[in-house]
């Protein structure tokens, strides 16, 4: 690899001589311009306006434009001569835990080599002094004519570093999130981590540039005279999400199968149906056996009865019976000794009567034959 810089680290009183070299490199494709009509190249070519002529690269300098449009002519001398610290020295200025540096931050990435034997030393203390405090060296330095950030990193057993954009040269995210306010369910979040967990991890060495090969292969087949093979159309999709659940549900589903995965993942087993609210329906009745006096009905709910009175004090009238006052107050008294074996009837039938049902049943039975003559002696022809 060749060095593209010459210099020093910076740490403290400490020197180390470095050469930077690119820890990137590019596999993109480039094309040239042509004339379409035939196929020559098209070159620019370098002209000055005030002589209309061509010039070299030996007679081209840098000139900055300032706002009435006059040149100020800037020579390497210039620049050379100001006062930057940083010219041939990497300055290390902090450290800090690596998850300070936002990646949006992030530029070019460089791997630093240590320049000579005397160098081995210092470098191989600040690479093991960033492995055991798990940091990063935040430093300045000036690379092509301008001042840079830059983070120091172990990687294996080599230093890297990756230049950082300065603070202000970030744009604020603001701008770019949804406008509306959005409201995401639980199911839906569900479904969402089912899919993460479908699709996994990748090995990241396995990627690669489907599109570069597909331009070689393309190249290749015009080169060699052969026709170039379409490619077939790919899926449509992309379009208008009209139900999010279900295109969740699909990915997950397309996800395992792409996977050979016939196993739900653990997650998706957690996302719970969605249950339709139920009509609201009566409250069912207290049982207890029906009596064969009509009075005694409302008794056969008492507690229920009780609780409507309550909840609906504005019902209570003058048409309300002693023994309905008697189940929706403990607190009445009966004005009458008919009214309170009606009302030992009644309790009888509840759940709550105990042993007492059967006296209750009895004292019943009297206020039922004393209120209803014809009612005892069908009981008697019933019983000979």
């Amino acid at each position: 690899m060749r060095s593209i810089w010459n210099g020093a680290i910076s740490f403290g009183l400490v020197s180390i001589p470095i050469k930077l070299v690119n820890a990137t490199e590019s596999h993109s494709i480039s094309f040239r311009q042509i004339h379409l009509e035939d196929g020559g190249r098209i070159r620019y070519r370098k002209f000055c306006e005030l002589e209309e002529k061509e010039v070299t690269s030996a007679e081209i300098g840098k000139g900055y434009e300032a706002a009435d449009g006059a040149i100020i002519p800037i020579t390497e001398e210039d620049l050379a001569s100001l006062p930057i610290p940083t010219a041939r020295t990497i300055e290390i200025v902090a450290f800090v835990p690596a998850d300070r540096i936002d990646p949006l931050q992030m530029d070019a990435a460089y791997y630093l080599s240590a320049n000579g034997v005397p160098a081995a030393k210092p470098y191989t203390l600040l690479r093991e002094a960033l492995k055991r405090n798990k940091k990063v060296a935040i430093a300045k330095f000036a690379l092509r004519g301008r001042e840079r950030l830059g983070m120091l990193r172990v990687v294996d057993d080599v230093i890297a570093m990756h230049g950082l954009l300065w603070p202000d040269e970030v744009r604020a995210p603001e701008e770019a999130a949804p406008e509306t306010q959005v409201t995401v369910r639980e199911a839906e979040l569900d479904l969402a981590d089912a899919l993460m967990d479908t699709l996994g991890e990748v090995d990241m060495e396995s990627l690669h540039d489907d599109y570069r090969s597909a331009v070689e292969e393309m190249i290749e087949a015009k080169a060699s005279g052969e026709g170039v093979v379409e490619a077939p159309a790919a899926p449509e999709g992309g379009g208008k999400v009209i139900d999010l659940m279900a295109a969740l549900k699909s990915s997950v589903k397309a996800a395992r199968e792409a996977r050979g995965d016939a196993a739900a993942p653990e997650r998706e087993a957690k996302v719970s149906p969605v249950t339709p609210l139920k009509s609201r329906t009566a409250p069912k009745e207290v049982g207890g056996k029906k009596s064969t006096s009509t009075k005694a009905k409302p008794a056969a709910s008492g507690s229920g009865t009780a609780r409507k009175t309550t909840a609906r004090k504005s019902a209570a009238s003058s048409r309300t019976t002693a023994a309905d006052k008697a189940s929706a107050s403990k607190a009445s008294t009966s004005k009458a000794s008919t009214s309170r074996a009606g009302t030992s009837s009644r309790a009888g039938t509840s759940k709550a009567s105990g042993s007492k049902a059967g006296a209750s049943k009895a004292t019943a039975k009297k206020t039922t034959a004393k209120k209803s003559p014809a009612k005892k002696t069908a009981s008697r022809r019933r019983a000979s």
